[in-house]
């Protein structure tokens, strides 16, 4: 029997409030009291730095990130600093992995959903060796970065963090930064590929189509906005 995997498609959600409802939620589920889940999301301007992260890969100062906008958040993924924004879709699939989970494979099947995602727009994008994440020939398209969280009350892990796909990104702002330590590779976006906009939902639905069946998970779609969401969870601590 698969498991049920309730979905949230959201609007702009603020970074860190964000992290703490994963930490939350990846607790309920190891201990059995929430399905696992997928959130989709926007981020304001964010630069999020992982645990092999490397500051000088950070190319302003904290008063250039100031008068710009940008929120600079020291998180406990993997991988180095990437960009998340506006008119990029954020995914955050919080799902348990079991006794017999095999990270490596979660990472390549989470680069297959994202590889089918942008074939159903006619995006041809493949996976670059060594590197995580989803590729257009020489530019990156979509970053992946988890966090494999060992469970407390079950045998196994839970996952959290995840990918940021490049929909309608302004990709400027990946100036500012060496987006995932990687110097000699540039990025893109569906947008940029296409010459057009995209209704970021429209995306949204996509993905939550397509990742249910590539982890044998049983959809559950949810009607509730970041804001509610967010309120509500304050409201529980």
């Amino acid at each position: 029997m698969s498991r049920k995997l309730d979905i949230y498609m959201l609007g702009r959600m603020p970074y860190h409030p964000t992290w703490d409802l994963q930490k939350a939620w990846v607790d309920e589920i190891d201990r059995g009291i929430r399905h696992d889940s997928l959130l989709l999301l926007e981020h304001p301007h964010t630069y999020t730095l992982g645990r092999s992260g490397k500051k000088e890969h950070l190319l302003i100062d904290e008063e250039q990130l100031k008068q710009a906008g940008i929120t600079l958040a020291y998180i406990d993924r993997g991988g180095d600093i990437t960009y998340h924004g506006p008119g990029q879709v954020v995914g955050y699939p919080l799902m348990f992995l079991g006794e017999k989970g095999d990270p490596h494979q979660y990472l390549r099947d989470l680069e297959q959903v994202l590889i089918d995602t942008l074939l159903a727009y006619g995006i041809q994008s493949e996976r670059k060796e060594p590197y995580t994440g989803v590729w257009v020939g020489n530019v990156k398209i979509a970053a992946i970065g988890v966090k494999f969280n060992r469970g407390l009350q079950s045998k196994g892990f839970v996952t959290s963090h995840g990918f940021a796909l490049n929909v309608n990104t302004d990709l400027t702002l990946f100036q500012k930064i060496i987006p995932c330590g990687i110097r000699e590779y540039g990025v893109t976006s569906m947008a940029q590929l296409l010459g057009k906009q995209l209704d970021i939902r429209e995306v949204m639905q996509t993905i939550s189509d397509i990742l249910p069946r590539h982890f044998n998970r049983e959809p559950v779609f949810k009607q509730q906005d970041g804001d509610e969401l967010l309120t509500h969870f304050t409201e529980e601590r």
